[in-house]
């Protein structure tokens, strides 16, 4: 008598004897080895991740004014290049000029009147304290004229050093209040490129490591240098800033534009 045993029932018997689960379908192939939990194929994150860079100028500032006044004149245009030294912005300075004259009229007085007690204090036609009273009126119209001078220098603001107007926030017959800012300039002789860089990478970037940057307004690749790294690491991140500079001198390039950093860790190292 011949047992009927589906096909369906067999392949579940024999699955059952080799320990598959329910469901399972045996492999015919060969088994794929898993790596350990410890170890991966790939680099981390942060390796594989584009390293975006910043164009920034090496010294830039905003000037403000230092005093209360109309501002007259302003010779540079806002884009507009400048010297070390030259006039940016001229203010309206009348009165603090006729302030001074004013002082400088009122040492000449007192200077004399000392004089005179001392010729007299010599005849003995006058006291010392007269005579004393006189040198001290003398020396408070000197310092009158100081402060008058000194608030009269004010009247003009010239560049720090050579550069660029960023910005014009005041324009001319506008009045200024003291503090209030004028002008942002900018020192683009030199170009400093600032990013971002895994930790680990510290173990072979340094200052002086060369490296290309792609910048994207250009479209153009441009030699760059590490100039400086920073003084501490990020912990939440694992990463670095790091400054460098652009190899060279490129009139299209101009603050604020911004690249990819074609950097990577050597072959032979380890990241």
């Amino acid at each position: 008598m011949k047992s009927c045993v589906s096909p369906l029932m067999l392949g579940l018997v024999l699955g059952l004897s080799m320990g598959l689960p329910l469901g399972a379908q045996a492999q015919t192939g060969p088994a794929t080895q898993s790596l350990p939990r410890n170890q991966t194929s790939l680099p981390s994150v942060l390796d594989q991740r584009e390293i975006r860079a910043q164009l920034a100028p090496r010294r830039y500032t905003t000037l403000a004014a230092e005093i209360g006044a109309k501002v007259q004149r302003l010779p540079v245009v806002e884009g507009g290049a400048f010297r070390q030294g030259q006039l940016l912005v001229q203010f309206d300075c009348s009165l603090p000029q006729a302030q001074l004259n004013k002082a400088q009229a009122g040492v000449d007085a007192t200077e004399k009147t000392w004089k005179a007690n001392q010729r007299l204090a010599e005849l003995n036609s006058v006291g010392k304290v007269e005579l004393d009273i006189s040198q001290a009126e003398w020396n408070k119209a000197r310092a009158e004229v100081a402060a008058n001078r000194s608030l009269l220098s004010k009247c003009q603001i010239t560049a720090p050093y050579a550069g660029r107007v960023a910005e014009q926030k005041i324009r001319e017959q506008q009045y200024a209040q003291p503090g209030q800012a004028l002008l942002d300039i900018l020192d683009d002789s030199a170009l400093e490129l600032e990013f971002l860089v895994p930790s680990r990478w510290l173990s072979w970037l340094h200052q002086g490591s060369e490296f290309q940057v792609r910048i994207d307004e250009t479209g153009k690749t441009y030699p760059a240098k590490v100039q400086r790294l920073a003084a501490r690491v990020d912990p939440v991140s694992q990463s670095v800033k790091v400054n460098a500079a652009i190899h060279g001198k490129f009139s299209e390039l101009i603050a604020g534009m911004s690249g990819q950093v074609l950097l990577a860790p050597p072959s032979t190292g380890k990241p």
